[in-house]
């Protein structure tokens, strides 16, 4: 017989009032409030909480202070992955970050969903759906990442989007709904290749 939790996250309907749930809950609330507690001199110590309160992460991560999520057990995220403040991911379903990954303020991943049928939703029943991120992304503030996305590698999504589809690699996205706006190409290479010089220039040669 599946457990509450093996029914969450295999994206089936469940009870969370379930013990084994209320108890990862916890660990949760407990570990987000030591962290959201810190202070800038203890980079080390926060570093420490996000990987015990993660299921997998890179050697490099960095969260600005206040982060909520879910479980946190059910998050792994890649090498050198940074979100600023306010950052929320309710990860009910499995939510997976690739390799570079930057998030702007009050981005927020919401895996959780409720039954569209109202007596069925007051019972309370409810269901997660995974969330997937992929390598080299940037996701603007107030962004808004629905149940069941997957974004690709490369992507950058507009501030104050709120993302129902999935977004394909080597775009930049923007809107609600989001969508795709254009492609990233050689042109952007060279354009933001040639301020990098630039800026090299400039620091060499003040």
């Amino acid at each position: 017989m599946k457990t509450e939790k093996k029914r969450m996250l295999a994206g089936e309907l469940y009870l969370a009032n379930d013990e084994e749930l209320r108890r990862d809950s916890r660990r949760s609330r407990q570990l987000t409030r030591l962290f959201n507690q810190t202070t800038e001199e203890q980079i080390d110590y926060r570093k420490q909480l996000l990987k015990e309160l993660f299921e997998k992460t890179g050697e490099e991560l960095y969260i600005e202070p206040p982060f909520r999520c879910d479980y946190g057990c059910h998050i792994s995220v890649g090498e050198n992955f940074f979100a600023n403040f306010d950052c929320i991911i309710l990860d009910v379903g499995k939510v997976v970050i690739g390799n570079n990954v930057m998030f702007a303020p009050r981005v927020g991943i919401y895996t959780a969903g409720h039954p569209i049928d109202a007596e069925v939703r007051i019972r309370g029943l409810e269901f997660g759906t995974a969330v997937t991120i992929g390598d080299n992304v940037w996701i603007g503030a107030n962004a808004v990442i629905n149940p069941g996305v997957t974004i690709g590698n490369n992507v950058v999504i507009g501030s104050g989007s709120v993302v129902t589809k999935d977004i394909p690699d080597n775009v930049v996205a923007a809107g609600n709904p989001c969508r795709v706006l254009r492609e990233i190409n050689e042109s952007d290479k060279q354009y933001w290749t040639q301020l990098e010089a630039a800026y090299h220039d400039e620091k060499a040669n003040p």
